[in-house]
């Protein structure tokens, strides 16, 4: 598809339908924008004090561009023209079978795929705890038990990657009629590893492999990105197309591959969780974004990753600041049987980079070996400013991060950024530095940093370091809330063997400790009193103070 890689189907269509100066009797009710402009040439006419609600002349544009299911703009849930071709176009571009656009998201992704697995009540299906809540949404709707999979957990860092491949062989072995495996990868820091020895276990047992690739739709696409879900083996990998490429907000992709998803079931449940008047500018900026990473391969990312690398280069100037990166040098030779990026043809790009993918990087043992270069996390090595004071005095020096945590700020580069922005937060990283008396601090090692003179606690880690269970039994979830009349208020000390009436979520990043319906153990009941005592925050919890706990009663 080189010629047709040019091409944007979608996007085209809506250029010709806003040059076409056809007059709209359909949805939508603002006819083009129509309604606005009116009110333009009133407020030109003279005062009428309608200025001050007309939009920008930028949106009125788009709102030109705005339409719905009409001829020559094809429809979402049963494409046979130009969404059909920008789809056929994005599975090509990113190495699938056949690709979905999605407008609600990840989310809807999520949710679609739980729900095609999910074919009767009552499935169970194995689930890496650290999940987005529209996995849980998802499992609720769809009636389902699952199979929590405990995440391995950095050691040098605290925070949870993904269940280790022995902990995914244990709980296939002991769930064999289980409906597939959902895994999350990378996580909100850009941490990850091979899921190659994952997918070869769930085809061995004639499971699916699904992924929620949100945070990494660029993946795979160039040598120093980490190798994507699909190269590695998953059936079905949703990707946040927003997040981490060119696409508007909503705008994401869900990828199948392979026999094990149903995908006429699929496509129903699709049109279950998305809108039946889907977003048209949404959709064409996904076309949009696939034609730039298809036209430009790699060369999409040059720019992008020499902003990264003159950041590093900066911040290792400043000592105070570390960088959290594997322990263990990732792979760089890409195996046997990779395949060059999708409008690649093997040769190196214009940076001299080779252009073909890397070898999938994690070691046999190692579970966080990969690491999204976009994703620059960093923390104050001498322990003053945690994570959240970081984040406040960097956007007092006009640089917003994409997220913190008790240490931890997170920085988030994407093919969008430039030299001038890595100036820019040298330059406030060296203001932070030198208002907080960087020449009296010492810095620590990571692993041994305090905040405030207290010592890290992550809620992120919430894996029982010695625990010989390393995944749960099988929780049930549905739709039907727990009812007060149903729940007794347990001191926590006493809770264990109990099943709990409430999720317990320290918050950030809202991983769950514990699900409603889960047993709560003795060891989550320390884990509990620990990050309590710690100051951790809680949501989902009633009692605000963590001293008790709602169980189900029986």
């Amino acid at each position: 598809m080189k010629n047709k890689s040019y091409q944007a189907p979608l996007y085209e269509a809506l250029l010709t339908y806003q040059e076409s100066g056809n007059r709209s009797f359909h949805v939508p009710g603002h006819k083009n924008g129509q309604v606005y402009r009116d009110l333009i040439e009133k407020a030109n006419r003279g005062p009428s004090g309608m200025s001050e609600v007309v939009p920008t002349t930028a949106f009125l544009e788009m709102m030109q561009m705005d339409v719905t299911e009409i001829s020559g703009t094809d429809d979402l849930h049963h494409p046979e023209g130009v969404i059909l071709e920008a789809q056929q176009l994005a599975a090509d571009c990113f190495g699938a079978e056949e690709s979905f656009f999605l407008v609600g998201g990840s989310t809807a992704g999520n949710l679609a795929v739980l729900l095609t697995v999910c074919d009767e009540p009552n499935s169970i299906v194995l689930v890496q705890r650290n999940v987005h809540k529209s996995v849980i949404h998802g499992l609720m709707l769809a009636g389902a038990r699952a199979v929590f999979l405990e995440p391995w957990v950095d050691p040098v860092s605290g925070l949870a990657v993904m269940p280790s491949v022995e902990t995914v062989e244990a709980a296939v072995q002991a769930y064999p009629e289980a409906k597939g495996v959902l895994a999350t990868l990378p996580n909100y820091y850009g941490m990850g590893a091979d899921l190659t020895p994952v997918a070869e276990i769930c085809h061995a047992a004639g499971m699916p492999l699904l992924v929620d690739e949100a945070h990494g739709a660029h993946y795979g696409q160039h040598p120093e990105l980490p190798a994507s879900a699909l190269s590695c083996g998953a059936d079905g990998v949703v990707q946040s197309t927003h997040k981490m490429l060119s696409a508007f907000t909503m705008g994401a992709m869900l990828h199948v591959q392979g026999p094990r998803l149903n995908r006429s079931l699929l496509r129903q449940r699709l049109a279950m969780v998305q809108s039946s008047s889907p977003s048209y500018p949404v959709m064409a900026s996904l076309d949009l974004a696939r034609r730039l990473l298809h036209v430009q391969g790699a060369d999409t990312f040059t720019a992008g990753l020499a902003a990264v690398d003159a950041f590093k280069r900066g911040l290792a100037e400043l000592p105070r600041f570390q960088l959290l990166q594997p322990a263990q040098a990732l792979q760089q030779e890409p195996p046997a049987e990779a395949k060059p990026a999708a409008g690649d043809n093997g040769a190196a790009d214009a940076s001299g980079r080779p252009s073909t993918l890397p070898a999938p990087a994690m070691p046999s043992g190692a579970g966080y070996t990969a690491q999204d270069p976009f994703k620059v996390v960093i923390y104050d090595g001498a322990g003053v400013l945690s994570g959240y004071g970081l984040q406040q005095q960097l956007e007092a020096h006009g640089c917003v991060p994409e997220m913190s945590d008790e240490r931890y700020v997170v920085l988030l580069f994407s093919l969008g950024s430039t030299m001038q922005d890595a100036e820019h937060l040298l330059q406030a990283l060296g203001h932070i530095s030198r208002a907080n008396g960087q020449s009296q601090l010492q810095t620590e090692p990571l692993g041994q940093a305090t905040t405030n003179g207290v010592h890290y606690i992550s809620t992120w880690n919430n894996f029982q370091h010695g625990a010989l269970v390393t995944f749960s039994e099988p929780i049930p979830f549905s739709l039907q809330p727990v009812l007060d009349k149903d729940t007794t208020e347990v001191a926590l000390e006493d809770c264990a063997g109990y099943r709990s009436a409430e999720m317990i979520i320290p918050y950030p990043p809202g991983i769950p400790l514990i699900y409603a319906g889960e047993k709560i153990s003795e060891p989550v009941i320390a884990r509990i009193q620990l990050l309590r005592d710690e100051g951790a925050k809680f949501h989902g919890a009633a009692d605000v103070t963590l001293r008790s706990l709602k169980i189900i009663n029986n």
